[in-house]
Protein backbone atom coordinates (compact mmCIF):
# COMPACT_ATOMS: atom_id res chain seq x y z
CA UNK A 1 0.00 0.00 0.00
CA UNK A 2 2.59 2.47 0.57
CA UNK A 3 4.54 1.65 -2.38
CA UNK A 4 1.20 2.44 -4.41
CA UNK A 5 0.70 5.54 -2.58
CA UNK A 6 4.17 6.48 -3.08
CA UNK A 7 4.12 5.64 -6.81
CA UNK A 8 0.91 7.87 -7.53
CA UNK A 9 2.37 10.93 -5.74
CA UNK A 10 5.79 10.72 -7.44
CA UNK A 11 3.33 10.73 -10.48
CA UNK A 12 0.85 13.70 -9.78
CA UNK A 13 2.05 17.04 -11.43
CA UNK A 14 3.54 19.55 -8.93
CA UNK A 15 0.51 21.94 -9.04
CA UNK A 16 -2.12 18.89 -8.11
CA UNK A 17 0.47 17.50 -5.20
CA UNK A 18 -0.12 21.35 -3.82
CA UNK A 19 -3.64 21.46 -3.98
CA UNK A 20 -4.07 18.22 -2.83
CA UNK A 21 -1.98 18.90 0.24
CA UNK A 22 -3.99 22.13 0.64
CA UNK A 23 -7.20 20.21 0.74
CA UNK A 24 -6.23 17.07 3.24
CA UNK A 25 -3.58 19.14 5.65
CA UNK A 26 -5.66 22.69 5.23
CA UNK A 27 -8.69 22.54 4.55
CA UNK A 28 -10.68 19.26 5.97
CA UNK A 29 -9.03 19.64 9.20
CA UNK A 30 -10.09 23.49 9.79
CA UNK A 31 -13.60 22.29 8.63
CA UNK A 32 -13.40 19.59 11.44
CA UNK A 33 -11.58 22.25 14.32
CA UNK A 34 -14.26 24.22 13.24
CA UNK A 35 -17.28 22.09 13.83
CA UNK A 36 -15.75 21.10 16.95
CA UNK A 37 -15.46 24.27 18.34
CA UNK A 38 -19.27 24.88 17.32
CA UNK A 39 -20.54 21.89 19.43
CA UNK A 40 -18.31 23.21 22.15
CA UNK A 41 -19.46 26.46 22.26
CA UNK A 42 -22.96 25.40 21.92
CA UNK A 43 -22.50 23.32 24.92
CA UNK A 44 -20.58 25.65 26.91
CA UNK A 45 -23.40 28.00 27.13
CA UNK A 46 -25.96 25.35 28.01
CA UNK A 47 -23.65 24.06 30.56
CA UNK A 48 -23.10 28.04 31.78
CA UNK A 49 -27.29 28.51 31.96
CA UNK A 50 -27.62 25.08 33.64
CA UNK A 51 -24.78 25.82 36.59
CA UNK A 52 -26.77 29.75 36.90
CA UNK A 53 -30.28 27.97 36.84
CA UNK A 54 -28.80 25.36 39.50
CA UNK A 55 -27.51 28.42 41.53
CA UNK A 56 -30.37 30.44 41.01
CA UNK A 57 -32.59 27.89 42.47
CA UNK A 58 -30.39 27.00 45.50
CA UNK A 59 -30.43 30.82 45.84
CA UNK A 60 -34.91 30.76 45.79
CA UNK A 61 -34.91 27.69 48.11
CA UNK A 62 -32.49 29.70 51.04
CA UNK A 63 -34.67 32.74 50.32
CA UNK A 64 -37.59 30.62 50.44
CA UNK A 65 -36.53 28.88 53.66
CA UNK A 66 -36.10 31.92 55.33
CA UNK A 67 -39.41 33.26 54.02
CA UNK A 68 -41.37 30.89 55.63
CA UNK A 69 -39.62 30.47 58.65
CA UNK A 70 -41.36 33.69 59.98
CA UNK A 71 -44.64 31.97 60.12
CA UNK A 72 -43.25 29.19 61.36
CA UNK A 73 -42.01 30.74 64.07
CA UNK A 74 -45.44 32.85 65.01
CA UNK A 75 -46.98 29.68 64.95
CA UNK A 76 -45.14 28.33 67.31
CA UNK A 77 -45.36 31.22 69.93
CA UNK A 78 -49.22 30.96 69.54
CA UNK A 79 -48.93 27.30 70.07
CA UNK A 80 -48.83 28.26 74.42
CA UNK A 81 -49.87 31.60 73.86
CA UNK A 82 -52.42 31.89 76.80
CA UNK A 83 -54.33 34.96 75.53
CA UNK A 84 -55.34 32.66 72.35
CA UNK A 85 -56.43 29.98 74.31
CA UNK A 86 -58.56 32.25 76.51
CA UNK A 87 -59.87 34.01 73.77
CA UNK A 88 -60.85 30.98 71.59
CA UNK A 89 -62.65 28.96 74.66
CA UNK A 90 -64.44 31.76 76.82
CA UNK A 91 -68.09 30.93 76.62
CA UNK A 92 -69.49 34.80 75.68
CA UNK A 93 -73.21 35.72 77.30
CA UNK A 94 -73.34 38.18 74.52
CA UNK A 95 -72.50 39.83 71.49
CA UNK A 96 -71.23 43.19 73.99
CA UNK A 97 -69.07 40.99 75.65
CA UNK A 98 -68.06 39.08 72.46
CA UNK A 99 -67.59 42.45 70.94
CA UNK A 100 -64.84 43.98 73.65
CA UNK A 101 -63.14 40.85 73.88
CA UNK A 102 -62.41 41.09 69.81
CA UNK A 103 -61.24 44.64 70.25
CA UNK A 104 -58.88 43.73 73.17
CA UNK A 105 -56.66 40.76 71.81
CA UNK A 106 -54.67 42.72 68.84
CA UNK A 107 -52.35 40.04 68.67
CA UNK A 108 -52.92 38.82 65.13
CA UNK A 109 -53.01 42.30 63.66
CA UNK A 110 -50.09 42.95 65.43
CA UNK A 111 -47.96 40.03 63.74
CA UNK A 112 -49.60 41.43 59.92
CA UNK A 113 -47.69 44.97 60.63
CA UNK A 114 -44.64 44.00 62.17
CA UNK A 115 -43.80 41.64 59.47
CA UNK A 116 -44.48 42.10 56.07
CA UNK A 117 -44.00 38.27 55.00
CA UNK A 118 -47.66 37.74 56.71
CA UNK A 119 -50.73 39.12 54.82
CA UNK A 120 -53.56 37.64 56.92
CA UNK A 121 -53.89 35.32 60.16
CA UNK A 122 -56.92 33.35 60.91
CA UNK A 123 -57.84 30.94 63.63
CA UNK A 124 -60.70 28.72 62.62
CA UNK A 125 -62.62 27.28 66.44
CA UNK A 126 -65.60 25.30 67.41
CA UNK A 127 -66.91 27.73 70.16
CA UNK A 128 -70.12 28.75 69.10
CA UNK A 129 -70.62 31.43 71.08
CA UNK A 130 -67.57 33.34 68.93
CA UNK A 131 -68.79 35.43 65.10
CA UNK A 132 -66.45 35.58 62.60
CA UNK A 133 -64.90 38.77 62.48
CA UNK A 134 -62.12 38.19 59.88
CA UNK A 135 -59.90 36.46 62.77
CA UNK A 136 -61.68 34.06 64.39
CA UNK A 137 -64.25 32.29 62.42
CA UNK A 138 -66.61 29.33 63.82
CA UNK A 139 -66.00 26.31 62.01
CA UNK A 140 -69.20 25.36 59.69
CA UNK A 141 -69.75 21.73 57.82
CA UNK A 142 -68.39 23.83 54.67
CA UNK A 143 -64.83 24.33 56.47
CA UNK A 144 -64.71 20.90 57.86
CA UNK A 145 -65.29 19.60 54.12
CA UNK A 146 -62.09 21.26 53.26
CA UNK A 147 -58.88 19.08 52.73
CA UNK A 148 -56.48 21.70 54.45
CA UNK A 149 -58.58 21.59 57.58
CA UNK A 150 -59.13 17.86 57.54
CA UNK A 151 -55.28 17.48 56.78
CA UNK A 152 -54.57 20.05 60.20
CA UNK A 153 -56.58 18.06 61.88
CA UNK A 154 -54.35 14.81 61.83
CA UNK A 155 -51.85 16.40 64.25
CA UNK A 156 -49.90 19.30 65.41
CA UNK A 157 -47.40 19.52 62.82
CA UNK A 158 -46.99 22.14 59.94
CA UNK A 159 -49.02 21.80 56.43
CA UNK A 160 -48.66 24.29 53.65
CA UNK A 161 -51.56 24.80 51.55
CA UNK A 162 -52.30 27.43 48.63
CA UNK A 163 -56.14 27.53 49.98
CA UNK A 164 -58.77 28.35 46.97
CA UNK A 165 -61.83 28.72 48.71
CA UNK A 166 -65.20 30.54 47.99
CA UNK A 167 -65.80 32.34 51.28
CA UNK A 168 -67.03 35.98 51.37
CA UNK A 169 -63.20 37.21 51.57
CA UNK A 170 -61.05 34.29 50.15
CA UNK A 171 -57.54 33.48 51.00
CA UNK A 172 -55.93 32.66 47.80
CA UNK A 173 -52.38 32.60 48.86
CA UNK A 174 -50.05 29.90 50.35
CA UNK A 175 -50.64 29.70 54.06
CA UNK A 176 -49.61 27.85 56.75
CA UNK A 177 -52.57 25.37 58.42
CA UNK A 178 -51.60 23.39 61.80
CA UNK A 179 -53.87 22.53 64.22
CA UNK A 180 -53.40 23.77 67.98
CA UNK A 181 -55.18 22.17 70.90
CA UNK A 182 -56.24 23.02 74.35
CA UNK A 183 -55.86 20.35 77.08
CA UNK A 184 -57.03 22.12 79.66
CA UNK A 185 -60.76 22.44 77.92
CA UNK A 186 -60.76 19.43 75.83
CA UNK A 187 -60.99 21.49 72.79
CA UNK A 188 -59.04 22.34 69.50
CA UNK A 189 -58.48 24.84 66.68
CA UNK A 190 -56.72 25.37 63.39
CA UNK A 191 -54.60 28.42 63.28
CA UNK A 192 -53.94 29.84 59.63
CA UNK A 193 -50.94 32.37 58.77
CA UNK A 194 -51.75 33.39 54.79
CA UNK A 195 -47.98 34.40 53.60
CA UNK A 196 -48.08 37.72 51.31
CA UNK A 197 -47.97 36.75 47.67
CA UNK A 198 -46.41 40.11 47.09
CA UNK A 199 -43.55 39.06 48.81
CA UNK A 200 -43.51 35.20 47.03
CA UNK A 201 -43.81 37.34 43.72
CA UNK A 202 -40.96 39.78 44.57
CA UNK A 203 -38.87 37.13 45.57
CA UNK A 204 -38.87 35.56 41.78
CA UNK A 205 -39.27 38.42 40.08
CA UNK A 206 -35.61 39.31 38.89
CA UNK A 207 -34.96 35.53 37.75
CA UNK A 208 -33.45 35.11 34.25
CA UNK A 209 -35.86 32.23 33.50
CA UNK A 210 -39.33 31.23 34.09
CA UNK A 211 -39.46 29.78 37.90
CA UNK A 212 -41.94 28.25 40.15
CA UNK A 213 -42.35 27.18 43.28
CA UNK A 214 -45.50 24.66 43.59
CA UNK A 215 -46.73 23.00 47.01
CA UNK A 216 -47.24 19.33 47.75
CA UNK A 217 -50.70 19.14 45.52
CA UNK A 218 -49.17 20.95 42.66
CA UNK A 219 -50.38 24.43 42.80
CA UNK A 220 -48.05 27.23 41.80
CA UNK A 221 -48.04 29.33 44.92
CA UNK A 222 -45.38 32.18 43.88
CA UNK A 223 -44.08 32.28 40.16
CA UNK A 224 -41.44 34.99 38.29
CA UNK A 225 -45.42 35.47 35.91
CA UNK A 226 -47.48 36.37 38.31
CA UNK A 227 -50.45 34.89 36.19
CA UNK A 228 -49.31 31.14 36.83
CA UNK A 229 -50.05 31.81 40.66
CA UNK A 230 -53.20 29.50 41.21
CA UNK A 231 -52.83 26.98 38.52
CA UNK A 232 -51.92 23.35 38.77
CA UNK A 233 -48.60 21.96 36.94
CA UNK A 234 -50.41 20.01 34.85
CA UNK A 235 -52.35 23.11 33.67
CA UNK A 236 -48.70 24.84 32.45
CA UNK A 237 -48.30 21.27 30.33
CA UNK A 238 -44.31 20.92 31.87
CA UNK A 239 -43.97 17.62 29.41
CA UNK A 240 -44.11 15.76 31.99
CA UNK A 241 -44.99 14.95 35.82
CA UNK A 242 -42.58 17.23 37.94
CA UNK A 243 -43.32 16.04 41.47
CA UNK A 244 -43.23 12.23 40.25
CA UNK A 245 -39.88 12.97 38.48
CA UNK A 246 -37.97 14.35 41.66
CA UNK A 247 -35.24 16.35 41.84
CA UNK A 248 -33.13 16.54 39.31
CA UNK A 249 -32.10 18.40 35.54
CA UNK A 250 -34.62 17.32 32.82
CA UNK A 251 -35.35 18.20 28.89
CA UNK A 252 -38.57 18.21 27.45
CA UNK A 253 -40.39 20.25 25.19
CA UNK A 254 -42.52 22.69 26.10
CA UNK A 255 -45.05 24.37 23.56
CA UNK A 256 -43.02 22.29 21.12
CA UNK A 257 -39.28 23.65 21.66
CA UNK A 258 -36.52 21.77 23.45
CA UNK A 259 -35.94 22.99 27.21
CA UNK A 260 -34.13 21.82 30.51
CA UNK A 261 -36.21 21.92 33.71
CA UNK A 262 -34.57 22.34 36.71
CA UNK A 263 -36.24 20.45 39.55
CA UNK A 264 -35.37 20.90 43.45
CA UNK A 265 -37.18 20.14 46.61
CA UNK A 266 -37.86 22.67 49.80
CA UNK A 267 -39.16 21.17 53.03
CA UNK A 268 -39.35 24.03 55.49
CA UNK A 269 -38.78 23.76 59.39
CA UNK A 270 -41.10 21.86 61.38
CA UNK A 271 -43.38 20.39 58.59
CA UNK A 272 -44.75 17.90 57.21
CA UNK A 273 -45.50 18.87 53.50
CA UNK A 274 -42.59 20.98 51.04
CA UNK A 275 -42.46 22.83 48.16
CA UNK A 276 -40.87 21.58 44.73
CA UNK A 277 -39.59 24.34 42.90
CA UNK A 278 -39.05 24.57 39.38
CA UNK A 279 -36.90 26.68 37.06
CA UNK A 280 -37.44 26.33 32.83
CA UNK A 281 -35.73 27.54 29.99
CA UNK A 282 -35.16 27.41 26.55
CA UNK A 283 -32.27 25.72 25.02
CA UNK A 284 -32.71 28.00 21.58
CA UNK A 285 -32.91 30.60 23.29
CA UNK A 286 -29.89 30.24 25.25
CA UNK A 287 -27.71 29.03 22.55
CA UNK A 288 -28.52 31.33 19.82
CA UNK A 289 -26.08 33.34 21.11
CA UNK A 290 -23.27 30.51 20.37
CA UNK A 291 -25.27 29.81 16.97
CA UNK A 292 -24.76 33.54 15.91
CA UNK A 293 -21.35 33.33 16.71
CA UNK A 294 -20.08 29.72 14.95
CA UNK A 295 -21.96 31.01 11.89
CA UNK A 296 -20.47 34.08 11.99
CA UNK A 297 -17.28 32.16 12.32
CA UNK A 298 -18.14 29.81 9.52
CA UNK A 299 -18.54 31.72 7.16
CA UNK A 300 -15.36 33.78 7.73
CA UNK A 301 -13.35 30.44 7.52
CA UNK A 302 -15.01 29.62 4.30
CA UNK A 303 -14.23 32.98 3.36
CA UNK A 304 -10.59 32.40 4.29
CA UNK A 305 -10.47 29.06 2.82
CA UNK A 306 -12.00 30.37 -0.84
CA UNK A 307 -9.68 33.11 -0.63
CA UNK A 308 -6.50 30.31 0.28
CA UNK A 309 -7.64 28.13 -2.41
CA UNK A 310 -7.32 31.01 -4.76
CA UNK A 311 -3.83 31.83 -4.00
CA UNK A 312 -2.43 28.43 -3.70
CA UNK A 313 -3.84 27.81 -7.60
CA UNK A 314 -1.96 31.11 -8.13
CA UNK A 315 0.80 30.30 -6.24
CA UNK A 316 1.23 26.75 -7.70
CA UNK A 317 0.70 27.84 -11.56
CA UNK A 318 3.97 30.59 -11.01
CA UNK A 319 6.37 27.76 -9.32
CA UNK A 320 5.28 25.05 -11.87
CA UNK A 321 6.03 27.78 -14.80
CA UNK A 322 9.29 28.72 -13.12
CA UNK A 323 9.93 24.35 -13.19
CA UNK A 324 8.66 24.27 -16.47
CA UNK A 325 11.40 27.01 -17.86
CA UNK A 326 13.92 25.20 -15.64
CA UNK A 327 12.99 21.66 -17.35
CA UNK A 328 13.56 23.24 -20.80
CA UNK A 329 17.13 24.80 -20.11
CA UNK A 330 17.86 22.07 -18.65
CA UNK A 331 16.92 19.75 -21.21
CA UNK A 332 18.75 22.17 -23.38
CA UNK A 333 22.11 21.70 -21.48
CA UNK A 334 21.20 17.85 -22.16
CA UNK A 335 21.28 18.27 -25.45
CA UNK A 336 24.78 19.35 -25.22
CA UNK A 337 23.95 22.81 -25.16
CA UNK A 338 26.40 24.37 -22.65
CA UNK A 339 25.66 28.16 -23.06
CA UNK A 340 22.96 28.20 -21.25
CA UNK A 341 22.48 30.79 -19.29
CA UNK A 342 18.97 30.14 -16.89
CA UNK A 343 16.64 32.88 -16.62
CA UNK A 344 14.40 31.58 -13.95
CA UNK A 345 13.62 34.39 -11.64
CA UNK A 346 13.27 34.69 -8.27
CA UNK A 347 16.00 34.67 -4.97
CA UNK A 348 16.95 30.57 -4.77
CA UNK A 349 15.08 28.19 -1.82
CA UNK A 350 17.71 28.54 0.70
CA UNK A 351 17.30 32.26 0.73
CA UNK A 352 13.17 32.10 1.03
CA UNK A 353 13.37 29.59 3.41
CA UNK A 354 15.74 32.02 5.37
CA UNK A 355 13.22 34.84 5.40
CA UNK A 356 10.19 32.08 5.94
CA UNK A 357 12.48 30.98 8.75
CA UNK A 358 12.79 34.39 10.73
CA UNK A 359 9.16 35.15 10.17
CA UNK A 360 8.06 31.82 11.78
CA UNK A 361 10.27 32.53 14.63
CA UNK A 362 9.31 36.18 15.20
CA UNK A 363 5.77 35.11 15.02
CA UNK A 364 6.58 31.96 17.55
CA UNK A 365 8.21 34.76 19.48
CA UNK A 366 5.46 36.85 19.85
CA UNK A 367 2.77 34.14 20.12
CA UNK A 368 4.50 32.83 23.36
CA UNK A 369 4.60 36.79 24.67
CA UNK A 370 0.77 36.66 24.36
CA UNK A 371 0.86 33.07 26.42
CA UNK A 372 2.81 34.87 28.98
CA UNK A 373 0.87 37.77 29.20
CA UNK A 374 -2.27 35.46 29.31
CA UNK A 375 -1.08 33.26 31.75
CA UNK A 376 -0.01 35.72 34.05
CA UNK A 377 -3.35 37.49 33.91
CA UNK A 378 -4.61 34.43 34.73
CA UNK A 379 -2.72 34.25 37.69
CA UNK A 380 -3.33 37.16 39.17
CA UNK A 381 -7.25 36.51 38.75
CA UNK A 382 -6.77 33.66 40.54
CA UNK A 383 -5.78 35.27 43.42
CA UNK A 384 -8.07 37.95 43.07
CA UNK A 385 -10.93 35.10 43.15
CA UNK A 386 -9.29 33.30 46.18
CA UNK A 387 -8.88 36.92 48.33
CA UNK A 388 -12.88 37.47 47.45
CA UNK A 389 -13.95 33.65 48.51
CA UNK A 390 -11.88 34.30 51.79
CA UNK A 391 -13.40 37.57 52.31
CA UNK A 392 -17.33 35.56 51.46
CA UNK A 393 -16.07 33.05 53.83
CA UNK A 394 -15.23 35.51 56.65
CA UNK A 395 -18.60 37.65 55.95
CA UNK A 396 -20.41 34.93 56.95
CA UNK A 397 -22.81 34.58 60.05
CA UNK A 398 -25.13 32.28 60.75
CA UNK A 399 -28.65 34.70 61.09
CA UNK A 400 -30.91 31.50 62.71
CA UNK A 401 -29.57 32.34 65.60
CA UNK A 402 -30.51 36.29 65.55
CA UNK A 403 -33.78 35.03 64.66
CA UNK A 404 -33.99 32.92 67.76
CA UNK A 405 -32.16 35.02 69.91
CA UNK A 406 -34.48 38.07 69.38
CA UNK A 407 -38.00 35.92 69.31
CA UNK A 408 -37.26 34.43 72.24
CA UNK A 409 -36.55 37.88 74.40
CA UNK A 410 -39.87 39.08 72.81
CA UNK A 411 -41.43 35.91 73.94
CA UNK A 412 -40.18 36.29 77.40
CA UNK A 413 -41.30 40.14 77.35
CA UNK A 414 -44.75 39.12 76.20
CA UNK A 415 -45.61 36.70 78.50
CA UNK A 416 -43.53 37.26 81.65
CA UNK A 417 -42.75 41.18 81.38
CA UNK A 418 -39.36 40.48 83.15
CA UNK A 419 -36.59 43.25 83.53
CA UNK A 420 -33.70 40.96 83.13
CA UNK A 421 -34.28 40.98 79.46
CA UNK A 422 -32.34 44.09 79.04
CA UNK A 423 -28.68 42.71 79.37
CA UNK A 424 -29.87 40.11 77.03
CA UNK A 425 -30.75 42.76 74.71
CA UNK A 426 -27.52 44.68 75.77
CA UNK A 427 -25.75 41.98 74.79
CA UNK A 428 -27.28 40.74 71.46
CA UNK A 429 -27.21 44.53 70.11
CA UNK A 430 -23.24 44.05 71.32
CA UNK A 431 -23.21 41.61 69.34
CA UNK A 432 -24.65 42.02 65.93
CA UNK A 433 -22.72 45.34 66.33
CA UNK A 434 -19.42 43.98 66.45
CA UNK A 435 -20.33 41.50 63.38
CA UNK A 436 -21.67 44.19 61.24
CA UNK A 437 -18.29 46.48 62.01
CA UNK A 438 -16.04 42.70 61.17
CA UNK A 439 -13.39 43.41 57.82
CA UNK A 440 -11.57 40.92 56.02
CA UNK A 441 -8.97 42.06 58.35
CA UNK A 442 -7.54 40.36 61.65
CA UNK A 443 -8.79 40.76 65.36
CA UNK A 444 -7.39 39.51 68.65
CA UNK A 445 -8.21 36.76 70.75
CA UNK A 446 -9.59 39.28 73.31
CA UNK A 447 -11.83 41.10 71.27
CA UNK A 448 -12.98 37.24 69.40
CA UNK A 449 -13.99 36.21 73.29
CA UNK A 450 -15.97 38.68 74.00
CA UNK A 451 -18.32 38.15 70.97
CA UNK A 452 -18.19 34.59 72.46
CA UNK A 453 -19.37 35.27 75.79
CA UNK A 454 -22.03 37.56 74.49
CA UNK A 455 -23.08 34.82 72.53
CA UNK A 456 -22.71 32.38 75.05
CA UNK A 457 -24.39 34.75 77.57
CA UNK A 458 -27.69 35.03 75.31
CA UNK A 459 -27.76 31.53 74.46
CA UNK A 460 -27.73 31.10 78.18
CA UNK A 461 -30.55 32.94 78.42
CA UNK A 462 -32.78 31.18 76.49
CA UNK A 463 -32.02 27.59 77.46
CA UNK A 464 -31.58 28.68 81.01
CA UNK A 465 -29.62 25.90 83.16
CA UNK A 466 -29.30 23.62 80.58
CA UNK A 467 -25.88 25.40 79.13
CA UNK A 468 -23.11 25.75 81.48
CA UNK A 469 -19.93 27.57 79.15
CA UNK A 470 -16.60 27.65 80.66
CA UNK A 471 -13.93 29.99 78.86
CA UNK A 472 -10.23 29.21 79.76
CA UNK A 473 -7.18 31.98 78.68
CA UNK A 474 -3.38 32.10 78.58
CA UNK A 475 -2.95 35.64 79.88
CA UNK A 476 -0.29 36.20 77.28
CA UNK A 477 -2.46 35.00 74.54
CA UNK A 478 -5.12 37.89 74.31
CA UNK A 479 -3.25 40.08 72.48
CA UNK A 480 -2.13 37.92 69.56
CA UNK A 481 -3.74 38.34 65.67
CA UNK A 482 -6.15 35.98 64.61
CA UNK A 483 -8.54 35.91 61.68
CA UNK A 484 -12.38 37.26 62.82
CA UNK A 485 -14.93 34.90 63.42
CA UNK A 486 -13.12 31.97 63.81
CA UNK A 487 -14.10 30.88 66.93
CA UNK A 488 -17.62 31.82 66.82
CA UNK A 489 -19.00 29.33 64.55
CA UNK A 490 -17.60 26.74 66.32
CA UNK A 491 -19.05 27.73 69.51
CA UNK A 492 -22.39 27.78 67.99
CA UNK A 493 -22.23 24.26 66.57
CA UNK A 494 -20.96 23.23 69.87
CA UNK A 495 -24.32 25.15 71.77
CA UNK A 496 -26.76 23.83 68.77
CA UNK A 497 -25.53 20.41 68.89
CA UNK A 498 -24.60 19.90 72.28
CA UNK A 499 -27.61 20.69 73.08
CA UNK A 500 -29.93 18.92 70.63
CA UNK A 501 -31.67 15.63 71.61
CA UNK A 502 -29.93 16.11 75.34
CA UNK A 503 -31.84 16.99 78.40
CA UNK A 504 -29.37 17.17 81.07
CA UNK A 505 -26.99 20.34 81.27
CA UNK A 506 -24.30 20.47 78.65
CA UNK A 507 -21.32 21.91 79.52
CA UNK A 508 -19.45 23.95 76.29
CA UNK A 509 -15.70 24.87 76.76
CA UNK A 510 -13.47 26.82 75.20
CA UNK A 511 -9.87 26.62 76.08
CA UNK A 512 -6.76 28.84 74.74
CA UNK A 513 -3.29 28.40 75.41
CA UNK A 514 0.26 28.98 73.93
CA UNK A 515 2.57 25.98 72.75
CA UNK A 516 5.75 26.12 70.86
CA UNK A 517 4.89 29.99 68.88
CA UNK A 518 1.57 28.16 68.09
CA UNK A 519 -1.98 29.63 69.36
CA UNK A 520 -3.91 26.24 70.24
CA UNK A 521 -7.84 27.03 70.03
CA UNK A 522 -10.33 24.24 71.61
CA UNK A 523 -14.24 24.10 71.50
CA UNK A 524 -15.82 20.98 73.47
CA UNK A 525 -18.97 20.05 74.46
CA UNK A 526 -20.36 17.10 76.67
CA UNK A 527 -23.29 16.71 74.66
CA UNK A 528 -24.42 13.38 72.83
CA UNK A 529 -21.61 13.35 70.84
CA UNK A 530 -21.40 11.33 67.47
CA UNK A 531 -20.90 8.00 66.10
CA UNK A 532 -17.95 7.11 63.90
CA UNK A 533 -19.94 6.72 61.01
CA UNK A 534 -21.16 10.24 61.49
CA UNK A 535 -17.72 12.19 62.23
CA UNK A 536 -16.29 10.39 59.45
CA UNK A 537 -18.78 11.91 57.16
CA UNK A 538 -18.70 15.55 58.58
CA UNK A 539 -15.06 15.70 58.07
CA UNK A 540 -15.36 14.33 54.57
CA UNK A 541 -17.98 17.22 54.23
CA UNK A 542 -15.64 19.94 55.52
CA UNK A 543 -12.80 19.05 53.75
CA UNK A 544 -14.54 17.79 50.62
CA UNK A 545 -14.37 20.33 47.16
CA UNK A 546 -18.17 20.26 46.79
CA UNK A 547 -20.28 22.92 48.88
CA UNK A 548 -22.38 21.28 51.66
CA UNK A 549 -25.67 21.65 52.14
CA UNK A 550 -26.59 22.36 55.82
CA UNK A 551 -25.51 23.25 59.26
CA UNK A 552 -21.87 21.67 58.52
CA UNK A 553 -21.03 24.84 56.24
CA UNK A 554 -19.89 27.34 59.09
CA UNK A 555 -17.25 24.44 59.85
CA UNK A 556 -16.31 23.86 56.48
CA UNK A 557 -15.72 27.75 56.22
CA UNK A 558 -13.52 28.10 59.17
CA UNK A 559 -11.54 24.85 57.57
CA UNK A 560 -10.88 26.82 54.47
CA UNK A 561 -10.11 30.01 55.86
CA UNK A 562 -7.41 27.94 57.98
CA UNK A 563 -5.77 26.02 55.47
CA UNK A 564 -5.94 29.32 52.81
CA UNK A 565 -4.22 31.88 55.50
CA UNK A 566 -2.00 29.22 57.19
CA UNK A 567 -1.77 26.66 54.67
CA UNK A 568 -3.11 22.73 54.74
CA UNK A 569 -2.00 21.04 57.81
CA UNK A 570 -3.33 24.01 60.01
CA UNK A 571 -7.29 22.95 59.21
CA UNK A 572 -9.67 22.12 61.25
CA UNK A 573 -9.40 18.59 63.66
CA UNK A 574 -12.61 16.95 64.98
CA UNK A 575 -12.54 14.21 68.04
CA UNK A 576 -16.21 13.02 69.24
CA UNK A 577 -17.74 9.97 71.26
CA UNK A 578 -21.12 9.13 71.15
CA UNK A 579 -22.72 10.04 74.77
CA UNK A 580 -19.47 11.85 75.62
CA UNK A 581 -19.16 14.86 73.36
CA UNK A 582 -17.31 16.55 70.94
CA UNK A 583 -14.11 18.16 70.56
CA UNK A 584 -13.25 21.09 67.51
CA UNK A 585 -9.60 22.05 67.77
CA UNK A 586 -6.94 24.07 65.27
CA UNK A 587 -3.59 25.65 65.78
CA UNK A 588 -2.94 29.03 64.39
CA UNK A 589 1.28 29.89 63.93
CA UNK A 590 1.85 33.10 65.88
CA UNK A 591 2.93 35.92 63.44
CA UNK A 592 6.45 37.39 64.06
CA UNK A 593 5.31 41.16 64.97
CA UNK A 594 2.67 39.91 67.26
CA UNK A 595 2.45 41.10 70.85
CA UNK A 596 2.43 38.85 73.52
Amino acid sequence: MYRGVRHLMNNMRMRNKLLFSYVLIVMIPVLVVGGCVTFYLRQQALDSAIAQTVNNVEKIKSQTANLLRVPTDISNGLMFDKRLKEMANRRYSGMVELMNAYHQYKDFNEYVQQYREIATIRFYSYNPTLVNNLEFIPVDSGIERQEWFKTALKGTAINWFYIQDKEDNPVNRLSLVRQIPFPEYHTKGVLMIALSQTELNHMLSKEQFETLIADRNGIVVAATNPQSVGQTLAGLHLGFDVQRAGKGIYEAKINGKPSNIIVDELLPTSSVSGFTIISVFSTEHIVQGANRVSLIGALCVLAVLIMALILITIISWLITKRLQRLSYELDKVASGDFHVVSSVEGRDEIGDLSRRFNYMVTSIRQLMTQVYEASEQNNRLELAQKDIKLKMMASQINPHFLFNALESIRMKAHLNGEAEIATTVRLLGKLMRRNLEIGSGTTTVRQELDMVRSYLQIQQFRFGNRLIYEVNLEEHAEDISIPPLIIQPLVENAVIHGLENKEEPVTVKVDITMEQRELHIKVADDGIGMEAEQLACLLARIRGTDEPEGSSIGLRNVHQRLMLMYGERYGLQIESVLQAGTAVYFSIPKEEDSNV
